[in-house]
């Protein structure tokens, strides 16, 4: 069973949300939260695996609350991307994902279910305002470590930054599955990122990706 936490400031939303998630058989809301304090001593109380994760909201807001709950849950952002630009940061915070409100909620539930196995989740368009963002972005340090990455890695590492599906990159080097997962592995370990949404950020940030890319 994948225990959830819903936090936004709509209780409207919230109770969708609940309904939606308490449909599945394999899901279960274990708790809600109104603010990012609230939903910080929740998500500490309850140890869900999984809190959708609403930015904007009084007080604390979600990029915070984030921080404070990272090592606990896996944090899947749901936004209305039009109005919040805060992807980026809330990556760094360390959500696993990002979806936008309007998304189908048969895509809702699938991808809790796949933050709550470990990978993580980027709507094209968050990946293509990502991009843009850092457009607009002076250049930024190397991230360290990447000098231990080999060619094959790097190429690994932009497909993930432009959100290829470890079966799209597999096709794109015409490589097994397998391997691709090896490659995805090795990549955590070098950078020291926890999951797919944080070699995001080290594409990025090394200069590897760029929207003329």
């Amino acid at each position: 069973m994948i225990r959830v936490v819903i936090a936004d400031d709509q209780a409207l939303l919230r109770g969708s949300f609940k309904v939606l998630v308490d449909s599945e058989p394999d899901l279960e809301v274990v708790g809600e939260a109104g603010t990012g304090a609230e939903v910080v001593d929740v998500v500490l109380e309850r140890q869900p695996d999984v809190v959708l994760m609403d930015v904007r909201m009084p007080g604390m807001d979600g990029i915070e609350a984030t921080r404070h709950i990272r090592d606990v849950a896996r944090v899947l952002v749901v936004t209305m991307f039009d109005l919040d630009a805060y992807v980026y940061d809330a990556l760094r915070a360390g959500a696993s994902g990002f979806l936008l409100k309007d998304t189908p909620p048969a895509d809702l539930l699938a991808a809790i279910r796949v933050v709550a196995a470990g990978e993580a989740l980027l709507a094209p368009t968050v990946t293509r305002k990502l991009i843009e963002e850092f457009t607009r972005t002076p250049v930024l340090p190397q991230v360290k470590g990447l000098e231990g990455v080999t060619e094959r890695e790097r190429e690994v590492l932009v497909l993930i930054a432009r959100g290829l599906s470890n079966r799209e990159i597999a096709a794109h080097l015409q490589v097994s599955m397998a391997t691709v997962k090896t490659h995805i592995t090795r990549l955590l370990a070098k950078l020291e990122a926890r999951d797919r949404a944080q070699l995001v950020i080290a594409a990025y940030e090394s200069g590897l990706v760029s929207a003329a890319a």
